[in-house]
């Protein structure tokens, strides 16, 4: 056995087994992050890790052709139990979405994440997957009048980045501008520019659906983003939920609701041009607001599970 293989294996037996960082198995070994991160690229180019995706009978249902049919998606339906508990029908939705997002990653990619209540628990389910050249960038701003948000937001990206050895860019402006003007002179500043030109050339996103009515809270209206007036004049609007804080109705419509000149996310106008866009969701009561998002065009694959699919279905 040479010595290239034998770090090889010593480097994807840490990361890959032992759950080891890179940057700890560089210290180990005595050698550099990249040697590691080109060394874990070898193992999966030379047959010595392989990275599969297991089947999930449950996208053949009637349930994900029904949905495919109304809405033009690719479905990756999880079976659950009459009975199961939100928690493990949310964890089963997101363990797969982990799946399906690390087996979608490829080198020198730009993947973009969108913070929330459904992706803070995606990112658990991550499998190790040492990109090249890869960017993790921020979707919508995260601050508000009374939190920074990056304790919360960080600790999504970050969670990421580590997952797939890539670089992450932050996008330090608040989730809901307090006017639209200030989102505009904002725009022309080239720190954001730069954030923004990256966002649009997204290869791969992944975001959940907000809900204004959910049984497990939106984390953007339960945590200080909007106050008690703005959420009834949303309510008047008929607004139903959100896709990266950009707000939409339950028909898809969204570009004359007045809040979203002053958001931070991309609009489903600018998601649609991103290959592959993972919409994740187990949560029957937001059930409108994922019509909304599916209406609206932001979404190529939909992770759901059957008791929130049966919901959405209800809805038409």
């Amino acid at each position: 056995m040479n010595d290239r293989y034998d770090e090889m294996y010593q480097a994807a037996s840490r990361y890959y087994i032992q759950g080891e960082t890179m940057e700890s198995i560089a210290h180990q070994l005595g050698l550099s992050r990249s040697t590691i991160s080109r060394l874990l690229r070898d193992a999966r180019a030379s047959g010595l890790v392989r990275i599969s995706l297991a089947d999930h009978s449950g996208s053949r249902s009637p349930l994900a052709t029904a949905l495919h049919h109304a809405f033009g998606v690719q479905v990756h339906l999880v079976s659950t139990r009459d009975g199961v508990s939100d928690q493990r029908r949310f964890d089963q939705v997101a363990r797969l979405a982990g799946r399906l997002l690390s087996e979608a990653v490829e080198d020198n990619q730009v993947i973009g994440v969108a913070w929330g209540v459904t992706i803070s628990q995606v990112v658990r389910y991550l499998q190790p997957k040492p990109l090249v050249g890869a960017t993790v960038v921020q979707m919508n701003g995260g601050t508000n009048q009374w939190s920074s948000g990056i304790p919360y937001v960080g600790e999504i990206l970050t969670g990421v980045g580590d997952a797939f050895g890539s670089r992450v860019v932050y996008f330090p402006v608040p989730a809901f501008f307090d006017y639209a003007e200030t989102k505009r002179a904002m725009w022309r500043e080239r720190s954001v520019q730069n954030v923004v030109a990256l966002q649009h050339r997204m290869d791969v996103a992944i975001f959940g659906v907000g809900c204004l009515k959910a049984q497990v809270p939106s984390h953007v209206y339960s945590s200080g983003y909007l106050d008690d007036d703005e959420m009834q004049q949303l309510v008047a609007d008929g607004v139903v939920g959100d896709v990266s804080t950009v707000l939409l109705r339950e028909d898809g419509s969204w570009t004359d609701i007045d809040f979203n000149a002053r958001a931070s996310g991309l609009t489903p106008v600018e998601l649609a041009g991103v290959p592959r866009r993972f919409c994740v969701v187990a949560d029957p009561s937001r059930a409108s607001a994922v019509v909304g998002a599916l209406r609206a065009g932001t979404t190529t694959d939909l992770v759901i599970d059957e008791g929130t699919a049966r919901a959405v279905l209800a809805r038409l």
